[in-house]
């Protein structure tokens, strides 16, 4: 009577710790999904300098001309 005692306590104890590494993994998951949101952001927004400052360079070489 022991034995099966023992495996059920433990398949119980792998599953509890299997859930809480899913919520681990969960909770990373989405602080990855965040960050990489902010990146993307400071990316499009430095693309979208890149390009202002492009377009005012382009001017003033068309104003030298």
């Amino acid at each position: 009577m022991f034995w099966p005692m023992l495996a059920i306590a433990l398949g119980f104890l792998g599953i509890a710790v299997l859930g809480v590494l899913a919520v681990k993994v969960f909770v990373e998951a989405q602080r990855l999904g965040r960050q990489v949101e902010r990146t993307t952001q400071r990316i499009n927004r430095a693309a979208q300098d890149l390009e202002r400052a492009a377009t005012d360079l382009a001017a003033t070489g068309e104003a030298l001309r």
